[in-house]
């Protein structure tokens, strides 16, 4: 995440459920650090956070049902793999049947015509 503060700014809330993960003092600290806020979503109401509970699902399903990790490092590397896919190559009908990293991303050399 720090790259993408970097590339385009914290910002003022991250929502997110109220999973120990998310509520955990760590992660709330960290968020506090880079001067963000926490905007929880109401318990028991997936519907208002549906893009990330519609990525958790399909992670889960496609990845982490069907892996045994035996490090943390292993982890990283064949997640961050699975999230490079998932952005770039898969189409996705909201998008007009292509990858989400088109609708996010700006090249370097657009990014000076920006500002």
């Amino acid at each position: 995440m720090t790259a993408l503060f970097i590339l385009r700014s914290v910002p003022a809330y991250i929502r997110s459920d109220n999973g120990p993960e998310f509520i955990a003092e760590a992660v709330r600290g960290g968020i506090k650090a880079v001067g963000a806020k926490t905007a929880y979503i109401e318990p028991g109401s997936p519907w208002e956070n549906g893009y990330c509970e519609s990525f958790n699902g399909r992670m889960r399903n496609e990845l982490l049902n069907n892996e045994v990790f035996y490090s943390l490092r292993e982890a990283q590397i064949i997640i961050k793999n699975w999230r490079k896919h998932y952005n770039t190559k898969p189409p996705h009908s909201a998008l007009g049947y292509g990858p989400p990293a088109t609708e996010v991303f700006v090249p370097i050399d657009q990014w000076s015509t920006m500002h």
